[in-house]
């Protein structure tokens, strides 16, 4: 009896050091030191790395945007707008303001009489084309506290060709002008041109320094 009680504590003891073996092996495997694995993301116990996300390219710019614009688009845009607008000279204020003429003048403050929310009147500045593009994005986002209820034009098309009616509309400041682009050719005539320099420069480098030896030679 005796015998066969040691037997089964030893089969107890046995699976017990295995099963802290397995465990001690668990934790090394599934959870490894923070130092091991410093700028990873731990997920569901594995080390995930976490690929460091470049910037991606740019769009085209406003003045880009404006200069390939089309003011009749526009339009078709502002017909988002008739609810609360009006756009023709002379026309009634609604739930917004008349907006004939709007661009380029002060912020919340054109259309004299309206009642402009005291986010929009102290905003400052004027109505440029950047500031109602941002505005266009979003009007809350521009002027928190506005009572415009609009969320805002998504895409920066939609945004541009809006202005440019508006533009149509009582006139506009004068918009901004894009960088221009070295042409391709251009690129790479300063190339070669910069390439030519440094392979004179090496010559010279090597005319002077046969000059040198020979002058040394001579002494």
């Amino acid at each position: 009896m005796d015998d066969r009680s040691n037997t089964f504590a030893g089969w107890v003891l046995g699976s017990g050091i295995v099963a802290l073996g397995f465990s001690i092996l668990s934790g090394m495997y599934f959870n490894p030191s923070e130092a091991e694995h410093e700028g990873e993301e731990k997920h569901y116990g594995y080390a995930v790395a976490v690929a460091e996300s470049g910037g991606g390219e740019s769009g085209p710019s406003l003045a880009e945007l404006l200069a390939a614009g089309d003011a009749e688009a526009g339009k078709a845009v502002f017909a988002k707008c008739t609810a609360c607008h009006t756009v023709e000279q002379g026309g009634k204020d609604g739930t917004g303001p008349n907006l004939f003429g709007i661009m380029g003048k002060p912020i919340g403050k054109h259309a004299a009489g309206f009642a402009y929310s005291s986010a929009l009147s102290g905003h400052g500045g004027d109505w440029s084309w950047e500031n109602m593009d941002a505005w266009l994005t979003s009007p809350r986002k521009f002027a928190d506290g506005t009572k415009m209820s609009f969320a805002g034009l998504s895409k920066p098309e939609d945004r541009v060709n809006l202005m440019l009616y508006l533009e149509t509309m009582g006139g506009a400041p004068a918009k901004p002008v894009a960088e221009e682009k070295p042409a391709e050719g251009d690129e790479a005539a300063e190339g070669e041109a910069s390439e030519e320099g440094a392979v004179a420069e090496a010559e010279a480098d090597q005319d002077a320094a046969a000059e040198t030896e020979e002058a040394t030679a001579a002494e």
